[in-house]
């Protein structure tokens, strides 16, 4: 049983600085009740530019010589 004691207080002292760590990286109650505005949209430019050429996916397979 002293094992299981152990773990217990282990796992108890691991949630206490989990949570801790949530209250210390976390956002503060004022942010939860006052979000950030967004900002201001940027004016549209005057000619939208071409599309890029597509991103070729996957890995690229070359045909290698049978010598």
């Amino acid at each position: 049983m002293r094992s299981q004691s152990t773990a217990g207080f282990l796992g108890a002292l691991v949630a206490a600085i989990a949570l801790a760590a949530a209250f210390i990286y976390g956002p503060s109650p004022s942010q939860l009740r006052n979000p950030t505005q967004p900002a201001a949209p940027q004016a549209a430019p005057a000619a939208e530019a071409a599309p890029a050429a597509p991103v070729p996916r996957g890995p690229v397979i070359r045909e290698v010589p049978n010598n």
